[in-house]
């Protein structure tokens, strides 16, 4: 247990209230859940001057005192590795990501990801947000390539949580799966949770949070489909795990789908990123082609 700095920031609740972790992620709606969870547990956020538990039912009139802890030492190091910069202001990055490129460093691997390369291409990065993940606020596969949008400063990273908490980012993706998906248009709703027997997978599971992936065929191609794919919801492996239980797996995807000859890695490509700058609001729209692995993967289905 810490013992929390004097000063705190206090909520005073005024309107009918759920557990403790919930109700702060309404209010702070830039921290993950499981962070505020964190807090709770060492100490920095107290009810009514006394220790809380992430579970606690809140009462109206009940006072929350939270208190950040100081920044966590960083051991990363800036990495002067490539990027593909689509579009850059004094607010944030578009960028390309290749495939084969992990997005944010992790306990024993804190070199050649994508946070070492921007590091090195804006090192204000390093002062602000979770230490591991500056600027970071959605993700793409280690194994998807595509577009990303990356924060450079506060204000910036709260705006775009909250775009992408409301579903209004829009996110298109270029998808190969196996068969020929009928009919040519879908919805698939199923809620995605770790995998009761495999942790380190994902299912669609009851207890699992709401997930929600559209699909339209841009083409036929013998017994594949090419799809474009948007997603309302962005959960970990979403879209792998909606249309291998469908029964239209990945190509290339060895964890959901089938392994191919033809490509290497999972033919899933974030092609179209559509959000409100933060700056002014205007809408802003950014598409890339698929890179080289996948046209050739198309090029060898086709022959």
């Amino acid at each position: 247990m810490v013992n929390p700095p004097e000063k705190a920031n206090t909520i005073h609740v005024i309107e009918p209230a759920t557990r403790l972790d919930k109700y702060l992620t309404t209010k702070y709606p830039e921290f993950s859940r499981s962070y505020l969870q964190k807090l709770i547990e060492q100490g920095y956020i107290l009810i009514n001057g006394h220790g809380a538990k992430t579970s606690q039912k809140l009462n109206i009139g009940d006072a929350i005192s939270i208190s950040l802890p100081p920044p966590e030492p960083t051991s990363l190091i800036p990495e002067p590795l490539p990027l593909t910069i689509v579009y850059e202001d004094n607010d944030l990055i578009i960028l390309n990501k290749p495939a084969g490129l992990t997005v944010h460093p992790a306990p024993g691997h804190t070199s050649h990801t994508l946070v070492n390369a921007l590091l090195a291409h804006c090192p204000a990065l390093a002062n602000f947000g979770n230490s591991l993940r500056p600027g970071i606020v959605h993700r793409l596969d280690k194994d998807t390539s595509g577009l990303m949008i990356i924060t450079k400063t506060i204000p910036a990273q709260q705006n775009l949580i909250n775009q992408f908490k409301i579903h209004s980012v829009a996110k298109g993706y270029l998808v190969l799966v196996k068969g020929k998906l009928t009919p040519s248009r879908g919805i698939i709703e199923a809620p995605i949770g770790r995998h009761p027997a495999n942790r380190k997978r994902m299912a669609i599971v009851t207890s699992g949070r709401q997930a929600r992936t559209t699909y339209k065929v841009k083409e036929y191609l013998d017994n594949y489909t090419m799809l474009e794919v948007t997603i309302e919801t962005g959960r970990t492996h979403q879209i792998r795990v909606h249309l291998s239980a469908i029964g239209y797996p990945v190509v290339g995807d060895s964890v959901y789908g089938v392994k191919s000859a033809f490509v290497k890695r999972q033919f899933v490509h974030a092609y179209r990123l559509g959000f409100h700058l933060p700056s002014n609001r205007e809408y802003k729209e950014f598409t890339c082609d698929l890179p080289q692995d996948l046209k050739q993967c198309l090029q060898l289905i086709k022959r």
